[in-house]
């Protein structure tokens, strides 16, 4: 299997093959030869403020299949891509890794908008390219396509998009490109680099469902590097001598808040059971020798895990590929990797002692 940020290698009712729609009577989104009428955008709902939303930064390469627009850059340069590009600006882009993600948020929007008609506390999409605003007319007629709510574009012209993310309020940022990704958490904000299965499992409708590591990802490395430098009964003995003490948080560990603080808006409404929104922690622990302090971390931070997971090293990818997320984000590639090939969409974390160049 190839690994690259693009791509490895490249039905119920209530069930969506990741990056395609469940529907028969719609046409393939991944016949590119279809093409479209430019449109006029129908009524959209009004995108909430930057400060009291749940900004989602992607990036145009992983919201979208631009695999074959990347080959003509590199072959014929800036000017051919635009050129491509404004001869193809009514051909819609096929769905790429992101795409379920973001309709599984805006899935989770039309009901918080239904039972909190006035709250600005909603997910936002922020298409993030460093395309040239040449493309900006391909990438509308696509987003029109597919009736996805993105309102807010940031085109830098080949610039680095990074540096606008804080300007964006950015909860998290998702993007094909590694060295973005490690920039981004340099910055402080929550970044991962997306994979491409060759393959991807059938994910819900109805239901977001996003799966954490934990240590380098909703913890900080702190275990890792004990694990690493010691061995692990090094790391055994450490962990039950610090079980009552919480682990410093991981560079997701905020999204992980946000997403909390959306689960009780549907709490509140006594929706607890039927809430759209459902959170996993898939770590590599084991229960009895290194879970505890997990546990004892997540409750000192008031935070909530609808699922835990302890594996005590068993492989991942078997046990999500049964929950299905949207979204899996691991520290190491050994575990993204087992994850794409069972078919979940899964992100790097470029941090930590594992991740050291």
């Amino acid at each position: 299997m190839s690994l690259n940020s693009q791509t490895l290698t490249g039905s119920g009712q209530d069930w969506t093959r990741n990056g395609s729609s469940s529907s028969s009577s719609r046409a393939p989104m991944e016949n590119e030869s279809m093409i479209l009428k430019p449109s006029t955008p129908t009524r959209k709902p009004i995108p909430p403020k930057p400060e009291n939303a749940i900004t989602i930064a992607v990036s145009s390469q992983v919201l979208f299949n631009m695999e074959k627009e990347q080959q003509i850059y590199e072959q014929q340069g800036m000017e051919g891509y635009i050129k491509y590009q404004g001869e193809h600006e009514t051909e819609p882009f096929s769905p790429g890794p992101a795409f379920s993600f973001v309709k599984a948020l805006e899935a989770v929007n039309t009901q918080l908008r239904e039972l909190y008609p006035d709250s600005e506390e909603l997910f936002d999409v922020v298409l993030m390219t460093n395309n040239h605003a040449d493309v900006g007319l391909r990438l509308i007629n696509t987003i029109s396509h597919h009736q996805l709510v993105i309102e807010r574009f940031c085109m830098t012209g080949g610039n680095s998009p990074v540096g606008f993310l804080k300007a964006y309020h950015t909860n998290l940022y998702l993007s094909s490109d590694p060295g973005k990704v490690r920039e981004a958490l340099g910055e402080g904000i929550a970044a991962a680099t997306m994979f491409t299965p060759e393959k991807m499992t059938e994910v819900s409708e109805t239901q977001l469902r996003v799966a954490f590591d934990g240590d380098g990802v909703l913890f900080s490395d702190e275990s890792e590097r004990v694990f690493r430098d010691g061995g692990l009964a090094k790391f055994l003995e450490h962990e039950k001598a610090h079980e009552n003490e919480p682990m410093n948080h991981g560079p997701l560990k905020g999204f992980l808040e946000a997403l909390g603080k959306l689960q009780k808006k549907f709490d509140g409404k006594g929706q607890r059971m039927d809430c759209p929104i459902r959170t996993y922690l898939v770590t590599a622990r084991g229960t009895a020798s290194s879970g505890i302090r997990v546990l004892k971390t997540l409750s000192s931070w008031g935070l909530e895990i609808d699922e835990a997971l302890f594996l005590a090293g068993t492989p991942k990818g078997p046990m999500l590929e049964k929950i299905r997320p949207h979204i899996f984000f691991d520290d190491q590639m050994i575990h993204v990797t087992g994850a794409a090939e069972m078919g979940t969409v899964a992100c790097h974390v470029p941090y930590g002692k594992a991740n050291e160049i």
